[in-house]
């Protein structure tokens, strides 16, 4: 008669092996709603064997997750000779958060109103909150981020002061060099320089596809008024905000009690800010920077070196983040062909 032990279950007997074996698969977790969403813009593989994947992380509202690092993330494989995923530990995969400026380019066009009102009135706290804002969104060290710097009055123009640079002491000189003799026009063409803007932010992403590399643009306006110039109709101004391509984002900054709050809230779709007066200018200038901040920080280049060789063919693989309670799962695939050995990272 066969004894106890040798009738146990198949099941009970791959369980207690499982319990011996170092390599065994780690499950991936289950049964929690997903609280980040992982969205992929671009991925590639690298020989000798880097996966490199470009994507975006959101909350559940939408709102970008910046500053998230490598620990943040667990990354999980399942090859063609795995039953479920499998957990890769850093021993196994090396891996980092790179810089995303070899694949992405965040520019931020600061668009001023250098109407008479703001001239004659509120030109050293303007130009006090402007600075404050470049040093907010030009990071050192981090050259994916770019900002330019454009002014309107009550010409059909839109006025360079700087071109795009990530270099903070020129943009500083620029607006340092702003005076009340800048503008000959005392009106506010705000219609035409929010169209002009907008020609200009959807070029500069076409200019970005071209190069094979993905874009975003934000166009931050600052006004202390209502179009006067009504060389545009509020309409037109309207469609194209409207019709602008999703990398595209608007954000407007108003000043003072002449302002048409409910125009600044319908061109400045991405976030709309208003400060009562001067003293509060500066914080408002600091709020949108955050915002683009944020926006341009919650793109990550995360790569890592796979233990996977040629000849494994197409491989799963599942990226998890994880924030304090939440987490969000994204499932994509690599092929290996030519993988050879470890990389450098």
């Amino acid at each position: 008669m066969m004894s106890l032990h040798k009738m146990l279950p198949l099941a009970l007997v791959l369980l207690v092996l499982a319990a011996c074996n170092k390599d065994d698969y780690t499950p991936v977790p289950t049964g929690f709603s997903p609280k980040l969403v992982i969205t992929i813009q671009d991925q590639f593989e690298t020989p000798p064997s880097r996966v490199s994947v470009f994507f975006k992380v959101e909350n559940q509202d939408g709102d970008p997750v910046a500053g998230l690092t490598e620990e943040n993330f667990t990354i999980y494989e399942k090859g063609r000779n795995d039953d479920q995923e499998r957990l890769l530990s850093v021993e196994e995969a090396a891996r980092r958060i790179s810089d995303n400026s070899q694949v992405f380019q965040n520019r931020a066009i600061l668009l001023l109103d250098l109407s008479g009102s703001v001239l004659n009135t509120n030109l050293p706290e303007l130009k006090d909150a402007a600075n404050k804002f470049i040093d907010k969104v030009i990071i050192p060290n981090h050259s994916a981020t770019t900002v330019g710097i454009w002014w309107f009055d009550g010409r059909d123009a839109l006025h360079q002061l700087i071109d795009f640079t990530d270099n903070a002491q020129a943009l500083h000189s620029a607006i340092s060099g702003i005076d009340t003799d800048i503008s000959t026009d005392n009106s506010t063409d705000l219609f035409g320089a929010i169209i002009k803007s907008t020609q200009l932010a959807e070029s500069k992403l076409l200019e970005t596809e071209l190069q094979d590399i993905l874009g975003a643009v934000s166009i931050v306006t600052f006004t202390d008024g209502t179009d006067q110039a009504a060389r545009y109709a509020r309409a037109d101004a309207y469609k194209s905000v409207d019709n602008a391509p999703d990398g595209v984002k608007f954000y407007t900054i108003g000043l003072g009690s002449e302002i048409d709050e409910t125009v600044l809230k319908r061109i400045g779709k991405t976030s709309f800010v208003y400060a009562d007066d001067t003293d509060a200018l500066t914080a408002k200038f600091e709020e949108i920077a955050n915002l683009i901040t944020d926006e341009a920080n919650a793109y990550y280049l995360f790569e890592y070196c796979t233990p996977k060789r040629d000849g494994s063919g197409l491989n799963e693989l599942h990226i998890e983040a994880k924030q304090g309670e939440a987490k969000g799962r994204k499932i994509t695939s690599f092929d290996a062909t030519g993988f050879s050995a470890d990389c450098d990272l």
